[in-house]
């Protein structure tokens, strides 16, 4: 039975106060918690390795992932690496810059993008790539400019070529009982609809566009790496090369790891001693909703990464998918 009378009230309200007190006292801890990641978070405590402030130095680059143009998880953002190489370009201090490049590739105009943002910078200091497990594709474009490229002997590169994707459903929706109508003014409007067969039309049209854009590529590789076109398109045709191979075909400059790609750079700059080293943190906007989420959701992170992502359409600058032997 529940006391009703004016002494139990005042347990009911005194057992209320102490809840009130020990939930609020988890609360503040939790907040409290959460400030102080995010605090590291936005100082880079979290993704900047390093603590030079000052003083000449060589600044390590990673580009990991799919190159893209939007945030991402697990891939590269183009326009966060511009953004990046340009606060390196204004910095007096940054006497070079180590490009860390592991990449199959991705979209286009990123990977154009930055490697036009490569060649500008090449101009003023100096830039070094250090190829990890796979720099193919877009991943090798971004690559070409730079002063000098180190490579492992089993790296993966090349892959100098162009890709369009195209996937046709109509089985599935005629198994479904789907009828899908197109309506179009001009008859390249639905150039490589999924709804239909590829046709003559989408053919021709698509490689113009392929054989346009390859040029781009192979010319671009040619004036980076000072290697006359015509011999570019000899070991392109999106052929990948272990970075051996690479090396003799003029693709790579020399077989070594970061920290030979880092020792390089620093003499390079016309630096002597121990290189300075400052380790750019792979940018991304944290707020507080990300991290109450990681607080309160991590399960899902396990289900959310094992979904498989859907394939790719358009045009890339992608290798082929490869899984090298251990």
């Amino acid at each position: 039975m529940v006391a009703s009378g004016p002494t139990g009230g005042f347990l009911d309200k005194r057992a209320a106060a102490v809840l009130g007190v020990i939930f609020g006292g988890l609360f503040l801890v939790l907040f409290a918690f959460l400030f102080l990641a995010y605090s590291a978070v936005k100082s880079g405590g979290l993704g900047d390795t390093s603590d030079l402030t000052s003083g000449a130095r060589v600044a390590i680059l990673e580009l990991r992932g799919e190159i893209g143009s939007g945030p991402s998880e697990n891939g590269i953002d183009g326009e966060k690496v511009i953004k990046q190489l340009k606060k390196l370009e204004k910095d007096d201090d940054v006497k070079a810059i180590v490009l860390r490049v592991d990449s199959p590739g991705g979209a286009v105009a990123p990977s154009q993008e930055i490697y036009d943002a490569v060649k500008r910078i090449k101009a003023k200091k100096k830039i070094v790539v250090s190829m990890g497990n796979l720099a193919a594709s877009g991943g090798y474009y971004v690559s070409a400019p730079a002063d000098k490229i180190f490579a492992e002997p089993g790296t993966l590169t090349g892959s100098i070529g162009v890709i369009f994707m195209h996937f046709n459903v109509k089985g599935l929706l005629d198994l479904a009982h789907v009828e899908e109508t197109t309506l179009k003014t001009g008859k390249y409007k639905d150039t490589l609809s999924p709804f239909r067969p590829i046709q003559d039309t989408d053919r021709e049209e698509i490689q113009g566009i392929s054989d346009d854009v390859y040029g781009q590529f192979v010319k671009a590789v040619a004036e980076g790496r000072g290697i006359p076109e015509a011999k570019v398109r000899e070991i392109a045709e999106g052929r990948i090369y272990t970075g051996r191979r690479a090396k003799e075909l003029k693709l790579v400059d020399e077989l070594g790891g970061l920290d030979d790609a880092i020792a390089a750079a620093w003499q390079m700059a016309g630096q002597t001693g121990e290189p300075r080293v400052q380790t750019q943190p792979r940018e991304r906007e944290f707020s507080v909703r990300d991290l109450m989420r990681g607080a309160f959701q991590g399960a899902a992170a396990g289900v959310r990464d094992g979904v498989v992502r859907a394939a790719p359409q358009g045009m890339m600058f992608l290798a082929p998918s490869l899984v090298p032997a251990p």
